[in-house]
């Protein structure tokens, strides 16, 4: 199988999907750690009631809203108006600290306002498509490190290459230049599942350390993790993410 990588997803491709999976997203397996994960963040990047976060790429709102239920004030963005409904709905609806807007994350602009920012599960970063020189990622996370203010941090979880490689599935197509992998699957909706290409930029610890320094930030640290199960765990092969823990200078 071929793989055909976009170099850039103006179409917003992600938007079809989510329309169809809408709430049914929160019902896959992956989305079950929530908890664990802001419990680790809240922790390790030392936020508290009051702080300030932003989320790219925030899906239907699973972690603003988890930090919101913590006191911190949480602003999500993610390009799919149908998520960005769903997250609405339940801030109101409990009553939360946190707001939601459709916004692309190459166009995202808010200087030196967050304590911290955060990409979790292929949010707004991964889900880009990739040159040759990793322009599409490292623009956003470019962005995300203006967003944050001097002293605050940035936190990222992306998709392992290593990982990826170990274990690539017959439906899967890598492709080497760019490290993304080209996934022909289903996504599950409440009327039932569809066909679906999907495209991922799996990275190396080395790379988001690069790709993090360009963005003119200093990494703390890169940790192998997985879904729900966030530690300190030193980078290894058969763990599906790396989380990227990196703070820009006061």
């Amino acid at each position: 199988m071929k793989s055909s990588v976009p170099s850039s997803f103006d179409g917003h491709w992600f938007e079809a999907l989510a329309e169809v999976m809408g709430p049914s997203y929160l019902r896959y397996s992956f989305t079950k750690g929530t908890e664990q994960e802001v419990t680790f963040l809240v922790d390790t990047l030392a936020l508290r009631p009051g702080s300030t976060v932003l989320d790219v790429g925030c899906g239907p709102g699973r972690h603003s809203l988890a930090f919101a239920r913590r006191g911190i004030v949480a602003t999500g963005i993610d390009i799919s108006q149908r998520f960005v409904d769903l997250a609405t709905e339940t801030a109101e609806r409990e009553n939360l600290p946190a707001a939601f807007t459709r916004t692309d994350a190459r166009d995202l602009s808010t200087p030196d306002r967050f304590d911290a920012v955060v990409s979790l599960c292929q949010g707004g970063f991964g889900l880009l498509g990739r040159d040759e020189d990793g322009a599409a990622d490292g623009d956003v996370l470019a962005r995300m490190a203006r967003a944050v203010k001097p002293g605050g941090h940035v936190a990222l979880s992306a998709f392992s290459a290593y990982f990826q490689l170990r274990h690539l599935e017959a439906s899967d197509s890598f492709d080497a230049a760019t490290g993304v992998n080209h996934e022909l699957t289903e996504v599950r909706g409440e009327s039932g599942a569809i066909p679906a290409d999907l495209w991922t930029t799996c990275f190396t610890p080395r790379e988001l350390r690069l790709l993090a320094e360009r963005a003119g930030l200093i990494v703390d640290h890169v940790w192998s993790v997985t879904p729900g199960r966030y530690g300190r765990n030193r980078p290894v092969v058969d763990q599906p993410e790396f989380l990227l823990i990196a703070r820009r200078p006061d």
